[in-house]
């Protein structure tokens, strides 16, 4: 198994995650405006859309060297592979001549074909993979894909039904209630919470993923770009980029705004100073320009490094890395600021006052006294800059300083897309595969933020 760096910190930050639940868990008051959250249905559905995006992002962040041939030859590949990458095999290795529709089964331009009399002609030629097992693809194309589609439907409800059967056991264990009671309760919506809400929004979601997946086992459901490859496939790959570059890019930038947004707010004076003159000096400057002049950068350094970077994929994670730590350092200014503000009204608060006057150190007062009380800031600003960092990405790979080339993201996806829509007639599903999967993963997104919003912010009451 090999982990690159955006799989090692991803993972830690699962891991920092994981514990920050537990420890909500133990935490009354922490728990509270959680609970406020669990009750909002659309918070559930979205948090439930945002874990099917975030597995396929843990699926794509495990990487192994696969093996050349049969099992126990001991000789692998040097290509490193993720699960994903192994999972969905068939997409990645089914590469056609050039541009495909959605579901096709000829290509999308006309070429020179020889017929079996040996005349040259121009026609449409057959895909190598698309629709290839059909003998008569004008009568059979349309009843195959009811068929097929039907077939992954029922296949994405039994999955749901034994995911429903399994979750419904679980809660009417701990409980302490019949199965069958249990399930009546959820179905008419009689929990607090909004467990039937959970179930549908499943239900949707495992029947277009199970119909999508059947299909795409004989059809490039949203067709092939330039180069062949299947563009599903690559939108599959795109959610590990997308969700990276809003994750990892909170984890540079938390740290920056809270430390030095507290501590401006608390010492003042010629602290606040210098702080204040560092983010405004920052903010002064073009943010594209600056991201643009370290990319840059970077690309110089690994030009003058190239034994430090030995395969393609070393080289894609590491500008992705770089671009992460980029967008954290020119994005902590916002929430540092909002923090100080937030500082300097708590640290005239009676119980900060008293803290001090009985001498506890300024330490345990930034600890448990104001870092506690600012927290729910934090946690709505983080909600509400994740959709933002994700269309970043979309916009700098327009302009080329975004992630490498060779990086499945849905910003070179659109870039891509600029020259096949000037094409005559339009390749359009390049840019509208792109749009759709992240559609979704910032409506959902912005969706659970504000339910973030609405539960931990003080001015806001029941």
């Amino acid at each position: 198994m090999i982990f690159f760096w955006t799989d090692t910190l991803f993972f830690l930050l699962l891991l920092m995650l994981a514990a920050t639940i537990i420890r909500t868990r133990r935490k009354e008051h922490l728990r509270r405006p959680w609970r406020k959250v669990a009750r909002s249905k659309s918070a559930v559905v979205s948090l439930t859309v945002l874990a099917f995006y975030f597995g396929f992002a843990v699926l794509d962040s495990i990487h192994f060297h696969p093996a050349e041939g049969q099992s126990g030859t001991g000789k692998y590949k040097t290509e490193a592979i993720s699960l994903l990458d192994w999972w969905a095999g068939p997409l990645r290795q089914r590469v056609e001549k050039t541009y495909s529709a959605p579901f096709a089964t000829v290509a999308f331009a006309r070429e020179s074909i020889r017929d079996a009399n040996g005349v040259s002609h121009w026609a449409y030629p057959r895909l190598q993979y698309g629709g290839m097992h059909l003998a008569d693809p004008e009568n059979e194309k349309t009843s195959d894909i009811l068929q097929t589609g039907l077939k992954g439907l029922l296949h994405g409800f039994l999955a749901w039904l034994v995911l429903a059967v399994l979750l419904v056991s679980l809660r009417a264990r701990s409980a302490h209630i019949p199965i069958i009671q249990c399930g009546v309760e959820i179905t008419q919506g009689r929990t607090e919470i909004p467990l039937r809400a959970i179930f549908i929004t499943l239900l949707l979601m495992l029947l277009i993923s199970f119909g999508l997946g059947e299909l795409s086992l004989k059809y490039h459901v949203f067709g092939t770009d330039k180069v062949g490859g299947d563009v599903f496939f690559q939108s599959l790959k795109s959610i590990r980029t997308g969700l990276l570059i809003g994750t990892l890019t909170t984890f540079i930038t938390l740290p920056l705004a809270l430390v030095l947004g507290i501590m401006a707010g608390y010492f003042r004076g010629w602290v606040d100073d210098i702080i204040q003159y560092l983010y405004t000096t920052l903010n002064s400057i073009p943010g594209v320009l600056l991201i643009a002049a370290s990319m840059l950068l970077m690309q110089a350094y690994m030009s003058r490094h190239e034994d430090q970077f030995a395969s393609l994929a070393l080289r894609a994670d590491f500008r992705l890395l770089f671009l992460c730590m980029i967008l954290g350092l020119t994005s902590w200014t916002g929430l540092c600021r909002l923090l100080r503000a937030e500082t300097l009204k708590l640290r005239e608060m009676e119980y900060v006052q008293a803290a001090r006057a009985l001498g506890v150190r300024q330490g345990n007062i930034l600890l448990h006294h104001i870092l506690p009380n600012v927290f729910h800031l934090v946690l709505i600003s983080v909600a509400l800059d994740f959709s933002s960092l994700v269309l970043a990405e979309a916009v700098l790979s327009y302009v080329n300083i975004g992630v490498d080339p060779t990086t499945e993201s849905w910003g070179n996806m659109i870039n891509s897309a600029r020259l096949e829509m000037a094409r005559e007639p339009v390749v359009w599903w390049s840019l509208s595969a792109a749009f759709v999967f992240m559609f979704a993963l910032v409506l959902a997104a912005n969706l659970f933020a504000d339910a973030v919003r609405d539960a931990f912010d003080p001015r806001r009451v029941e």
